[in-house]
């Protein structure tokens, strides 16, 4: 690891002590997440900055989990960190940059430096793969590319490593020049050219530019030319190596034969000819591993090794995947790696499964060499006895060897030489209501694991990216003004993508209030760990109890379910209750409308019952611009109801009546709160919906494919005639998992294989029909899109004379839903 003295950090970073206990205390770590500090004695804390989050609020919390080294960039009550060392400078990321760009200064090795617009983590990882027996290789963890991800990627750089391999990405100019600047690359890799993060930069030739910044003092760049769309490189005083398919390329591919599964390539580097074989067959795979044999030819990699070692590759899992598990456990897949930081990430991914008190790893064999393994295994006890993890089951021999000695008798320790053995015990093992984090090296073969673990069901799934609903949240909060707060509405099951998963994240994110429809939603929640504020919206009378024991707050809409909360809590002897009021502006749904105020305020100053939390309303149009005028109308009436709440009780209390639509084109009407519901799954009919991604995919698989002649009819009632010779393609997914029977008979299409396939006959409650005549290659058994990032939720809904709400939340309970992270 890495070690400094703070004295040291002060002067690269020209800082300024705040206040100075030890300035020999040395710092190993560097944190800018209070909810993730594992190292704590020796861990340096970056109060980072932007425009929603503010480090210095959560100095306390860091300090209070151990933390006694922080950088600050502003003020700060030094009473509360104590014994603390504090440095204060400008900008604290640029403090971070400048301190990660020293320490990668101290090395001599190799650097690679990978960036594109696609492809950059995949090209790591089969770099990693293919140079990692010649090689003691740091590299970015997952896809940490950004201005935050690169420094703590290249704060690993050790001593005892030889070769280093870092991935950048960036989204907007003038980003590159930082992470040129921490990486210093001696060789550039460059994957492709694409159209991601298109809006950060006014032309292609600009995102090129920006992206090439990073290679200004590599002595080498590897690229294919086709991929650069014929932009070119600054070549003075660099090697050149391009990949392609002409004979003035450096690596020459001169054919390409697919088969089945894999792929022959014959290939010429220099004057020497030869062929290899991969184990993929799309385009985007062979032209990743093209790069990757430049890169290898180029450190000196023997042709037969190559050979070998590229039959060993696989596709790479760019996500942490979350299932259901039998026994009521929770299941995390992680088991494509292993090394100490991405054990951090899936770490911190099985500590968010709130839903479960007790928490199990199952981890094989690290691939490190025998220099590093006491010092490996010594940061994964520590990091398992911080997490206060109950349970580690092992897979290999060199994991047991150490972790029996550094781990406590309270963590139970269960080993097994090999992943049969372990298969073979399982029975015994008796996992029951645990979140089950599965970590290991490729080698061992966890993935296995999964189906035996795995809560079977249809073969229909809903994913849900809970990157994106993070990525989301963010974007929707960069819109807000610095002090309005977050609720986020998880009823109705979070609009069908599950309700704890998403309020687990919501909590994790710092959204401050969350929403449910029924009282037995929130139970649910408060079960699973939640403890957010949370608004019950529909409460009924007999609910009180559960409502109360829970500490869940309602809804008050009617004069009816005031009094009666009223009278529950003078018969319980409760007083000061949190509870919402709701108005009606508009909608005529629910709430109380501005005559009865009066009133209204005359029952909550009897007794001292209730203590208002919220005052709040609803939008009816905030999407739409016809609508502005009665828009402009509600927020009126909703301003002369809080005024008058307020003058009459005396209460202070928080106002919200915007949502999604709302915040993107209403910010003046923010007020406390906003309400984030269908937005943060990337659903939006606002001009600014461009700003969300969708975070939600549906997929089923073909179960039968048929071969039809005119006169065959499909489905129900003969309603789907051919006339052609057809294939036709029944999938696993009907009406009741929620796919509209109003699409049946070419008003609706799914993707197979990536092509338009359109509905033939009626939806059926359990099967769907699709024409795949002129779609190659169709299996039985075949992945199919219902809806994705190619196929949008909105036009399934148009289709469907819907919106997407009621696609969103029609999707049956049968259908198994899937986690992941990326």
């Amino acid at each position: 690891m890495s070690n400094y003295t703070i004295h040291t950090i002060a002067s690269v970073m020209n800082a300024k002590f705040l206040q100075q206990v030890d300035e020999q205390l040395s710092v190993e770590y560097l944190c800018i997440d209070s909810r993730r500090i594992i190292h704590a004695g020796h861990s340096l804390f970056f109060a980072l900055h932007s425009q929603k989050r503010d480090g210095h609020l959560y100095l306390k919390q860091a300090y209070e989990k151990g933390i006694r080294n922080f950088v600050v960039s502003k003020p700060i009550d030094q009473t509360v960190l104590s014994d603390a060392n504090i440095l204060l400078v400008p900008d604290t990321l640029t403090a971070l940059h400048d301190l990660t760009a020293y320490h990668r200064s101290m090395f001599s090795i190799p650097v690679i430096g990978i960036t594109g617009s696609n492809g950059k983590t995949i090209v790591k990882e089969w770099l990693y793969h293919l140079l990692s027996d010649a090689y003691n290789i740091v590299r970015s963890p997952k896809s940490y590319n950004s201005q935050i991800g690169v420094p703590l990627s290249v704060w690993q750089m050790h001593k005892e490593h030889t070769l280093a391999i870092f991935e950048a990405g960036i989204s907007q100019k003038r980003e590159m020049q930082h992470l040129q600047k921490i990486i210093q690359p001696t060789i550039g890799v460059f994957t492709n050219l694409g159209n991601a993060h298109e809006e950060g930069f006014a032309t292609t030739a600009e995102k090129f530019t920006e992206k090439a910044i990073l290679f200004q003092q590599a002595t080498t760049i590897i690229y294919a030319p086709e991929h650069t769309t014929g932009f070119e490189f600054d070549v003075s005083s660099k090697t050149i190596i391009s990949c392609g398919g002409t004979a003035a390329d450096t690596l020459q591919i001169v054919h390409i034969q697919k088969q089945t599964s894999s792929t022959k390539l014959s290939l010429k580097w220099k004057s020497n000819s030869f062929q290899v074989s991969i184990p993929f067959t799309d385009d985007a795979s062979i032209h990743n591993v093209v790069t990757c044999v430049g890169v290898c030819l180029y450190l000196n990699m023997s042709i037969e090794l190559l050979q070998n070692k590229l039959l060993q590759l696989k596709p790479v899992s760019l996500r942490l995947e979350i299932k259901k598990g039998l026994h009521q456990c929770t299941l995390i897949n992680d088991s494509y790696s292993a090394d100490l930081s991405s054990f951090e990430i899936a770490l911190n991914l099985l500590m968010q499964q709130n839903q479960h008190v007790h928490k199990t790893i199952i981890l094989s064999d690290f691939s490190v060499s025998e220099n590093q393994e006491t010092e490996t295994y010594k940061a994964i006890a520590r990091e398992i006895i911080s997490k206060q993890i109950q349970k580690v089951v092992l897979v290999g021999v060199i994991a047991k060897n150490y972790l029996q000695n550094y781990l406590p008798s309270t963590v139970q320790l269960i080993s097994f030489t090999s992943l049969e053995e372990l298969i073979l015990q399982l029975p015994t093992l008796n996992f029951y209501n645990e979140a089950i984090l599965i970590k290991g090296a490729r080698s061992f073969g966890l993935e296995r694991m999964m189906p035996l673990l795995e809560q079977q069901v249809h073969q229909t799934v809903l994913e849900i990216n809970l990157s994106t609903v993070a990525k989301n949240l963010k974007t929707i909060q960069k819109q807000l003004h610095n002090h309005v707060k977050t609720m986020g509405m998880v009823k109705a099951f979070s609009y069908g993508s599950g309700s704890y998963e998403i309020a687990n994240l919501l909590q994790y994110h710092g959204t401050d209030y969350l929403a449910v429809a029924f009282t037995d939603e929130g139970v649910a929640l408060r079960k699973a760990g939640i403890t957010l504020p949370i608004m019950v919206m529909n409460v009924e009378t007999v609910s009180f109890d559960l409502l109360t024991e829970n500490n869940l707050e309602p809804e008050l809409f009617s004069f009816a379910i005031l009094n009666a909360f009223k009278s529950y809590l003078e018969n319980e002897g409760i007083t000061n209750y949190p509870v919402h009021i709701k108005i009606d502006t508009g909608m005529h749904r629910l709430g109380f409308e501005n005559h009865e105020l009066p009133k209204l305020c005359e029952q909550i100053k009897l007794g001292n019952c209730f203590s208002i939390q919220s005052v709040f309303s609803h939008l009816t149009s905030s999407e739409d611009e016809a609508e502005d005028d009665f828009t402009i109308l509600q927020a009126k009436l909703f301003d002369e109801a809080c005024n008058f709440i307020e003058q009459q009780t005396g209460e202070v209390f928080l106002k919200h009546m915007n949502n999604t639509s709302g915040i993107l084109r209403h910010s003046n009407l923010q007020y406390d709160m906003v309400r984030l519901g269908i937005g943060i799954y990337g659903i939006s009919s606002t001009p600014s919906a461009h700003l969300l991604e969708e975070a939600l995919t549906l997929k089923t698989t073909i179960a039968q494919i048929k071969h039809l002649q005119p006169g065959d009819t499909v489905g129900y009632n003969r309603a789907g005639k051919i006339t052609k010779p057809s294939i036709i393609a029944t999938v696993r997914i009907g009406y009741a998992d929620g796919y509209p029977r109003s699409l049946s008979n070419g008003k609706g299409y799914m993707l197979v294989n990536g092509k338009p396939a359109l509905t033939i006959g009626k939806v059926c409650m359990d099967m769907t029909m699709l024409d795949v005549t002129e779609i190659a290659n169709v299996k039985e058994g075949d992945e199919v899109l219902v809806f994705g990032k190619e196929l949008s939720m909105h036009q399934i809904a148009k289709w469907a004379a819907t919106i997407p709400y009621e696609i969103m939340t029609g999707i049956s309970a049968r259908v198994k839903r899937m986690y992941f992270e990326e």
